[in-house]
């Protein structure tokens, strides 16, 4: 295959969201950090008090090396009770009568949202939604701790 032909098929590949993981043994340091999305600017800008938050993905496999369906892992995704936050709006906890403490969690955070919350986005390689400030519930250290049951 010549040259051209197979750079033309690397291309064609659009890259895939990746969420932020736990440390990962045997990795080195500068493998660890992993990119939210090489196609940022694809994403909506959350306005007002909303949040732009990625819901949790389970892994394919189990730990006792079963392969989940892909509609499996999709289902999970969709009624996921956890998320990372990829951006807020302007707006978000400036209201200082409601959030008297400051705000309950910041970009980068792992949160705990209602089942059903939020406005779901399609994207390439699952879904994003967008909830106002107040609908978080807590804050997690590590969505794997979670029990993810659809």
């Amino acid at each position: 295959m010549s040259q051209k032909a197979q750079s033309s098929i690397s291309t064609a590949q659009s890259p895939k969201i990746i969420t932020p993981n736990k440390k990962l043994v045997g990795l080195k340091k500068s493998e660890e950090q992993k990119e939210v999305t090489n196609e940022k600017a694809k994403l909506p800008t959350p306005t007002g008090w909303r949040m732009l938050v990625l819901p949790f993905r389970m892994n394919e496999k189990s730990k006792g090396g079963v392969l989940f369906a892909n509609e499996t892992v999709d289902k999970q995704q969709v009624a996921s009770q956890c998320g990372n936050i990829l951006a807020m709006g302007p707006d978000c906890y400036q209201d200082k009568d409601r959030f008297k403490h400051g705000p309950w969690c910041k970009v980068g955070d792992w949160v705990i949202f209602a089942r059903y919350a939020g406005s779901r986005i399609e994207i390439d390689g699952g879904e994003v939604r967008l909830l106002n400030d107040d609908e978080i519930l807590a804050t997690v250290q590590d969505p794997t701790d979670i029990l993810h049951k659809f």
